[in-house]
C-alpha cells in the first residue's frame, strides 16, 4: 500500500464530513444559490458528534474557508432535528438521495428531484 501522504477520508469520518460539507457550500454558493451580496450567512448544521473539540473545528474550518474563498462570515449552529425542524427536511432530501444510488429506489427521489439544482457526484 503506497502512502500518498494524504488523509484516508473513509478513515477520518469527521474530516470528510468538514471536506464534503465545504465543497457543497462552495458550490451553494458559486451557484449564487446564496445571492453574492450576502456577506453574513447562517449554516444550522445537524448535530452528528457530542466532542465539542469536532464541532468547534468544524465550526472554525467552514467559516475560514468561506472567509478565504468567498469573503464571506459564516455563523455556523450545530442543533438536533428535533431543536430545528428544518433539519429534518434536510434528512429526508438525504435519505431520498441514499436510497436511489444505494437501492436503485427513486420512489422518494421523485418527490424531490424537480427541487435539484445539481446532481453531480463529489468523488468520481
Amino acid at each position: 500500500m503506497q502512502d500518498s501522504g494524504y488523509t484516508r477520508l473513509r478513515d477520518e469520518k469527521p474530516v470528510l464530513y468538514n471536506y464534503v460539507t465545504n465543497i457543497l457550500l462552495d458550490r451553494v454558493y458559486t451557484k449564487r444559490i446564496i445571492p453574492v451580496r450576502m456577506k453574513n450567512i447562517e449554516l444550522i448544521a445537524s448535530r452528528r458528534e457530542t466532542n465539542k473539540f469536532l464541532n468547534e473545528n468544524f465550526k472554525n474550518y467552514l467559516n475560514n474557508q468561506a472567509k478565504n474563498r468567498h469573503s464571506i462570515d459564516i455563523k455556523v449552529q450545530i442543533k438536533t432535528p428535533s431543536e430545528e425542524k428544518t433539519l429534518q427536511a434536510v434528512d429526508f432530501v438525504s435519505w431520498a438521495i441514499f436510497r436511489k444510488y444505494e437501492y436503485a429506489d427513486d420512489t422518494f427521489y421523485n418527490i424531490i428531484k424537480n427541487r435539484m439544482v445539481e446532481e453531480n457526484p463529489l468523488f468520481p
